[in-house]
């Protein structure tokens, strides 16, 4: 937010000028990891928007702490929930994962207006998590589904 000085004419003391905030609404933008090519320039696509959030929102949750290099904490460690015990304390652990990584890793996201919903799975050894949450600047809601599941 970047703040300035307001002065007029009809100020009768100029020392004490009003403070007026002017907000900027940024552009998010990141490029599309499929690679592919537009047709009329030979250029690759990117995803603008909402579209960037919720996209740099889904690579952090599906990343395992440990796989990015050089930033070893990186990443929503959700798998491992998936070798736990599939009750409601997993739940509430996956919820709190979701929220503290978001919070530190996802600058974008709304954290007060994020809404985390986890339905366990047991007998497909999945969950499914639904992540529903503002982005800052725009205040678009977004809605992101993705299905964990361990392999066999």
């Amino acid at each position: 937010m970047a703040t300035t000085r307001a002065l007029s004419i009809e100020d009768t003391n100029l020392a004490s000028a009003s403070t007026v905030a002017a907000t900027t609404n940024k552009e998010y933008s990141d490029v599309d990891l499929s690679l592919a090519l537009r047709t009329n320039t030979k250029d690759i696509f990117k995803k603008s928007n909402a579209e960037a959030v919720k996209f740099a929102v889904k690579n952090l949750l599906l990343t395992n702490q440990g796989e990015k290099p050089f930033n070893p904490y990186y990443g929503g460690n959700l798998y491992n929930f998936l070798f736990e015990l599939a009750d409601g304390g997993t739940e509430k652990s996956i919820v709190r994962e979701i929220r503290n990584v978001l919070e530190v890793y996802e600058p974008r996201v709304d954290i007060p207006s994020l809404k985390v919903i986890v339905n366990m799975e047991p007998d497909q050894n999945s969950a499914e998590v639904t992540v529903i949450f503002k982005i800052i600047n725009t205040g678009e809601l977004v809605e992101f589904t993705t299905v964990l599941s361990r392999l066999r």
